[in-house]
């Protein structure tokens, strides 16, 4: 774990960096000859130059051995920067994760040596054409080659899909299947029968290299199976989840607030109606403030699954879908809110909210799609429901309200009552069998999502308000401008859970008409319901912090 000073001088060299080779024109003529800065992408992970590669690395390995949390930090920042170039960084990252995580010492000695000392780029080969997210369903084999009743290597030979880095990366982890099952190999670029296609022409992270790969009867020795030990590929793959779309989720938030970052200046200077844009609450109420509502919703769902991780309390898989699916749909929804509140301007590529845009797209697919994340975390949040007989969510609710008792502003009692309505809409789903409508079994996920980030983000507001907050953590909103945040995100994610899970269970046919008023009273509809006063002035107030104007009665009504 590094120091909060050398976070510090490690996110100021990538915004001084940043500043001097990655302007926005730079960037922006990048993306239209769709080419990726192969020079900066290595200039950035050289260890004599940015080293940003080092924070990855364990430092016994020669890295810096950055926390969860730090880990976070920096990619905010380069997503912040430009979510290509990010991708690029960070794929070196995830293909060397099943090394970090499967390797002997004397492979990661080896590898994350290399990586430390010599800045090379790794990509990570799981994906194929036919199999997507499904990595059980992989089709490319690794077959034995034998000398002298030995094993010598491994000859490899299928395709991959959507690689990053797939086109430049010095080395490749790729995920085969053995005659033990899936495993992990490490493959040298130009080895004999390896090729790659031409980059993808994508839709956004253009300055990333995406290629698909080939191989044929591609030959590596034994030792380059990684852990040595044949068929611990999709362990050693799942080991990581928790802990990389961490990540992806702080792509989102970086790459959200990068685009709400414009549109605020520029909203200060447009005038309408012989007014700032910045001063009528059909502009900032609508696209400005509720997503930093979301995306700082997000924020406190990574802290917090970071902080764990870093605790050793285990892989984390659940909260790190929670993390990635709250943040990169804000951050997409930040950034398709930062066009519309530019107008015509934001829609011509002249100006980077349109770019953003397209960039920030790619965090609800890769390293699993959102459906993939509501899909993850209704499965195990059921599995919960059902171990503790539907009373998971009453007890985080009850704790919750524990919350508001010692803090009563951060919105806890109404992120409880979202907590209690979230255990009654499960109950009834169990009871009336809804789950085996897959459409429901997912809108639960996104449900739990917003529920359970309502209560990170009070438990946020209430540590700041006591000054407990990670010394390296976010601090651009005071205690009381987080829990004004806190409190509009906790009413928005009580009325979808209550207005949305009763339109489920209904539409579903689980409830009888006569059934309804009472189900309505155990939701807690009408006390949701109530728990909105107090909403528009929150929001005014927020706005308010954004705008550097608190104190002052400056949002007008029209």
């Amino acid at each position: 774990m590094i120091d909060k000073k050398t976070l510090k001088l490690s996110l100021k060299s990538l915004r001084d960096f940043a500043k001097k080779r990655l302007t926005d024109e730079v960037l922006i003529e990048l993306d239209e000859r769709d080419e990726c800065p192969l020079e900066i992408i290595r200039y950035m992970s050289h260890p004599d130059q940015l080293g940003v590669q080092l924070l990855f690395i364990p430092e016994e390995y020669g890295g810096l051995g950055g926390s969860t949390f730090d880990v976070y930090l920096i990619c905010e920042q380069m997503a912040r920067i430009d979510l290509g170039v990010a991708t690029s960084l960070f794929a070196t990252f995830l293909g060397s994760d099943p090394i970090t995580f499967g390797a002997t010492p004397e492979q990661k000695k080896l590898w994350l040596g290399r990586i430390a000392s010599e800045g090379i780029l790794f990509a990570y080969g799981a994906t194929e054409p036919e199999a997507g997210s499904d990595l059980g369903a992989l089709k490319t084999t690794a077959d034995r080659v034998m000398q002298d009743g030995k094993i010598a290597g491994y000859k490899i030979n299928g395709s991959k899909q959507w690689i990053s880095n797939g086109g430049i990366a010095d080395l490749y982890t790729i995920l085969a299947n053995t005659p033990s099952g899936p495993s992990w190999f490490v493959v040298e670029k130009g080895a004999k029968g390896f090729a790659h296609d031409e980059p993808e022409d994508k839709h956004g992270i253009r300055l990333s290299n995406t290629a698909a790969l080939a191989l044929n009867d591609v030959y590596v020795p034994a030792e380059n199976l990684v852990g040595l030990v044949e068929g611990q590929g999709l362990l050693q793959a799942q080991m990581v989840f928790g802990y990389t779309r961490v990540m992806v989720a702080a792509f989102g938030l970086g790459a959200g607030w990068s685009a709400v970052d414009r549109a605020i200046p520029y909203s200060t200077k447009r005038i309408q109606a012989g007014a700032p844009l910045s001063e009528k609450q059909g502009y900032t109420h609508k696209l400005i403030v509720p997503n930093v509502v979301r995306l700082e919703a997000g924020r406190a769902f990574i802290e917090e699954t970071a902080e764990r991780i870093d605790k050793g309390e285990g892989n984390l898989n659940t909260e790190g879908a929670i993390a990635k699916y709250m943040s990169t749909e804000a951050g997409n929804a930040a950034a398709e809110a930062g066009i519309q509140a530019l107008g015509g301007y934001g829609y011509t590529h002249e100006y980077m909210v349109e770019k953003i845009k397209r960039d920030v797209r790619i965090t609800t697919i890769y390293e699993g799609t959102s459906e993939i994340m509501e899909m993850t975390i209704a499965r195990d949040r059921w599995q919960l429901h059902l171990k503790t007989r539907g009373q998971y969510y009453h007890q985080l609710a009850a704790e919750t309200e524990a919350l508001h008792s010692r803090h009563r502003d951060v919105g806890a009692d109404v992120a409880a009552l979202a907590l209690h309505a979230l255990a009654e809409v499960m109950e009834k789903c169990r009871t009336a069998r809804l789950t085996r409508f897959q459409h429901i079994l997912l809108r639960l996920g996104e449900l739990i999502a917003y529920a359970e980030c309502a209560g990170a983000l009070a438990r946020r507001a209430a540590r700041h308000a006591e000054g407990k907050l990670n010394e390296k953590a976010n601090d651009r909103f005071d205690p009381a401008g987080l829990a004004a945040l806190s409190r509009i995100f906790a009413r928005e994610a009580a009325l979808k859970v209550v207005e949305e899970g009763l339109r489920l269970v209904v539409g579903g046919a689980g409830i009888a008409e006569n059934e309804l008023p009472a189900f309505e009273n155990n939701l807690g509809l009408a006390a949701v319901h109530r728990a909105q006063a107090g909403l528009i002035s929150d929001m005014d107030y927020v706005a308010d912090v954004l705008y550097g104007r608190v104190g002052k009665s400056a949002v007008a009504a029209a």
